[in-house]
């Protein structure tokens, strides 16, 4: 995964009005935390970031006007609830060759054998201990075939060189479950008329 590149600067003003004040100036608050440093208050460029945090744990190399480098990744996100912009990142200092602990997405491929089976979903995500600078950004599993009655665990996932399991193995994270049987409407309208 290659690191993005993002500049930010330095705040020494906190609170509502200071951080509405930096979104109107197209900028996003922030905190950088990790590895036992006091945590760096910033603000980050609002479009720049929108665009990085289209991939899941992006490597981001915030480039802090007057305070150097920093290599991270967003740890928590939030948005405005109704126009979904960002309105602030909690960031993780990583170093290069650094194992980190982050959720990734569990993708599926292929078809369920036939018969109207359907496939539940458990897990969305399945969390992994990688390379900060090689995190997957997805795990696909393939459900080609599969009958009814059939459970994915968290140790049956094919996972990247150099990528573990943070989670106990025997977690299932995607079954195949049988179709429910409709009732025939003549017993549905018996039902009603009492």
């Amino acid at each position: 995964m290659s690191e993005v590149k993002l500049s930010a600067q330095l705040r020494d003003t906190f609170g509502k009005g200071s951080a509405r004040q930096a979104r109107r100036d197209a900028l996003v608050p922030a905190v950088i935390y990790g590895h036992g440093n006091d945590p760096k208050h910033v603000n980050v460029e609002a479009h720049g970031l929108q665009l990085a945090l289209r991939t899941p744990n992006v490597l981001i190399s915030l480039d802090i006007a007057g305070d150097g480098t920093e290599l991270v990744i967003p740890k928590a996100v939030q948005k405005h609830p109704l126009k979904r912009s960002v309105s602030h990142v909690d960031f993780l200092i990583v170093k290069k060759g650094e194992k980190v602990t982050v959720d990734v997405a569990i993708v599926t491929e292929g078809e369920l054998a036939a018969g109207g089976n359907m496939l539940e979903t458990l897990q969305n995500t399945v969390s992994v201990e990688a390379e900060a600078t090689h995190i997957p950004t997805e795990v696909t599993v393939s459900i080609a075939g599969l009958e009814a009655g059939a459970t994915i665990h968290a140790k049956d996932l094919v996972l990247p060189a150099g990528t573990t399991l943070a989670i106990d193995g025997d977690v299932a994270v995607l079954q195949v479950v049988a179709p429910q049987a409709e009732e025939p409407a003549a017993e549905a309208a018996e039902g009603t008329e009492a």
